[in-house]
């Protein structure tokens, strides 16, 4: 390939990954302005309402390594381009859906889409782009990701008041039917990473069981039921390490883990930061309407100014990343954010809506600072091989995140609230139950500072590998 050809790729992955980046956080923190909406029309309760967005995280994270790994073998462009059109369909469906299990339904399709693109489209991106140019490009993706929801609380209140909650998924598909075009006329050529060996079946049968009998204990919490599911999903999961340990091509790379200390705890630290974040938004837009009595427009503009942090922010945290060992910017970024859910934890009924836009910036500005720099050394720190399925880990721990962080909200909810439509004779023990979820939260980023802090420098760690 030409240099001028190579830069047309170039430009073509990284317009590509941008569109994907925006478009999925789009969605879902569209979704979470538009979630009152839906209950009022399909009658659902507040845990009910959690597995909206639930549902779609469990389905993208069982999905997601197996599609990495997958993907290394047969090609990742040929994955991705899958991925684009399940989704499209799938945004479409939720959009035709007429019952709360129709909803749900297409939106674990949606993960199973997304999880193609998730984890194929940064494996992508870095394959293209050399070492020393990674946090630059990573930083404008992440930048993408943080439009997105900057875009989609203020998009998704003005749509859901004006044209309908269904409106959130119809909008996605255009911008969804220009990137499946971008990415089949631009990206040539077929990238693959570890393409010897068969597909371990085996491991990605017990990946997703493990997976899906741990969520769902998660989100089913307080409760013997929920108790019971978590523990068989560890327990699944301690089978899967033995398994993986004994075949060549294993979907989870466990030596890959133990061996490279920045990988792992970089996996880790991402893990954690998501645990405690990413029901940020979902708890605030319910406590904004429900509480406040804010209109699904004005949640969004409160909620937009998370978002506007972490998209401004980005891009210099990657560049910074670039000169800077990735770990130090991380946990700055984590310090932060620890700060922000610290004084989350005291929101009441009448704290200043100005008290939490500046809770929100702070919260925003550590995202933003710990997102890109984290990404920089989970692929910084393999090899091209390995990039794929790094990719894939990455969005795992990302996923698996968010589906904790949504699952412990729900857990508390019903613990606080149960599973009725909220009023405002609840609002209440809503608030209360609100507060001890960013404690828990707050709790958990003391734990991903450590990590991010121990995790080691990154040029040491790809000598090593």
């Amino acid at each position: 390939m030409d240099a001028e050809s190579d830069r047309r790729v170039r430009r073509a992955a990284l317009l590509v990954s941008t569109m994907t980046a925006l478009l999925t956080p789009f969605l879902g923190s569209a979704v979470n302005v538009a979630l009152p909406a839906m209950a009022a029309e399909l009658r659902l309760d507040p845990v009910e309402l959690s597995w909206v967005a639930t549902s779609f995280l469990v389905a993208t994270t069982v999905c997601l390594v197996p599609f990495g790994r997958l993907a290394d073998q047969v090609g990742r462009k040929r994955v991705f381009l899958l991925g684009m059109a399940v989704f499209l369909l799938a945004a479409a469906g939720c959009g035709l859906a007429v019952s709360a299990a129709g909803l749900i339904g297409f939106r674990v399709v949606q993960g199973i889409g997304a999880a193609m693109i998730f984890s194929t489209g940064l494996a992508i991106l870095t394959s293209v782009y050399p070492p020393g140019e990674r946090g630059r490009v990573l930083g404008f993706n992440a930048a993408a990701v943080y439009l997105g929801l900057s875009i989609g609380p203020v998009a998704g209140g003005y749509l859901t008041q004006h044209w309908g909650w269904r409106s959130v998924f119809w909008v996605c598909v255009p911008l969804g039917l220009a990137t499946l075009g971008i990415a089949w006329r631009g990206l040539k050529g077929e990238w693959r990473g570890a393409t010897s060996g068969g597909f371990d079946w085996v491991g990605s049968t017990l990946y997703g069981l493990a997976l899906i009998a741990f969520m769902l204990g998660l989100s089913s919490l307080p409760g013997w039921k929920g108790a019971g599911l978590t523990a068989a999903g560890l327990a699944v999961f301690a089978v899967l390490l033995r398994w993986e340990r004994r075949v060549a091509t294993p979907v989870l790379d466990v030596a890959l883990m133990t061996r490279n200390v920045v990988f792992a705890r970089s996996n880790l630290a991402a893990l954690i930061n998501y645990s405690a974040t990413f029901a940020v938004t979902f708890l605030l837009s319910l406590y904004l309407q429900y509480v406040r009595g804010l209109d699904p427009g004005q949640a969004g503009l409160v909620l937009l100014t998370q978002s506007v942090m972490m998209m401004l922010v980005s891009p210099l945290a990657g560049w910074w990343s670039d000169h800077v060992e990735p770990r130090i910017v991380a946990s700055v970024g984590m310090g932060l954010t620890l700060l922000g859910l610290v004084a989350l934890a005291r929101l009441g009924p009448a704290t200043p809506l100005g008290g939490i836009v500046a809770m929100l910036v702070v919260v925003g500005a550590g995202f933003g600072l710990f997102s890109s720099p984290n990404t920089n050394a989970v692929m910084s720190a393999v090899e091209r091989k390995d990039q794929g399925i790094a990719s894939a880990t990455l969005g795992t721990m990302r996923l698996m995140g968010q589906t904790v962080s949504m699952g412990l909200a729900a857990a508390v909810l019903a613990a606080y609230v149960g599973r009725t439509p909220i009023t405002p004779a609840l609002h209440e023990p809503f608030i209360a139950a609100v507060r001890v979820a960013f404690a828990i939260s707050a709790a958990l980023c003391v734990v991903g500072l450590w990590a991010s802090l121990a995790r080691g420098n990154v040029r040491t760690a790809k000598a090593a590998v």
